[in-house]
């Protein structure tokens, strides 16, 4: 920092932020990286669903729905590990905040070679829960591919076939508390 350039306060710098959509929000004017004040917004009621993909082999997906697998119960204990993600987020992204969850859906669709889950997160608060819904689909989906791994493992101890995939957002809402 330059003394012809005095640093912005983080007021100044927050009010600065979000008047164009190509302004960052995580960092000031000088480009430190910061939290972002959501203080003065109003609560909504909020939610979001994320959705991804992990692909294993078809003797694996089957043992998935046989229930076969060593480890014990996969599906049961991914959605567990998504859950736990989801109110965890805040303590593994830098500069997300901790938000009330409300509630947390977890949907598996088992394919010949996948297993495909969507995470739907709920809040009321001044920001939205994207982070949340992504964080439990990344989590629940690393759960699915830790509890199959034996059976996933090639000859040299690789994963040829075994991939994580598509971890996306489908929606966002947002509406006012009445």
């Amino acid at each position: 920092m330059s003394e012809e350039t005095p640093r912005d306060t983080d007021a100044e710098a927050s009010s600065k932020q979000g008047s164009g959509a190509d302004e960052l929000t995580h960092t000031d004017a000088d480009g430190a990286v910061r939290m972002v004040d959501v203080g003065s917004k109003p609560d909504s009621n909020r939610r979001a669903v994320a959705r991804g993909t992990v692909r294993l082999t078809p003797s694996t997906v089957e043992a998935i729905r046989g229930d076969e697998l060593a480890k014990g119960d996969v599906l049961t204990t991914a959605r567990i590990g998504a859950i736990d993600a989801v109110k965890h987020t805040w303590e593994t992204i830098p500069m997300c905040h901790q938000i009330p969850i409300t509630n947390v859906d977890t949907a598996f669709d088992i394919g010949d070679d996948r297993v495909v889950l969507e995470v739907g997160v709920e809040t009321t608060g001044k920001t939205g829960c994207e982070m949340e819904a992504l964080q439990g689909v990344a989590t629940g989906l690393n759960v699915v591919w830790d509890m199959v791994k034996a059976a996933e493992k090639d000859a040299d101890g690789g994963y040829p076939d075994t991939r994580i995939e598509d971890i996306r957002v489908l929606s966002k809402e947002k509406s006012r508390i009445e």
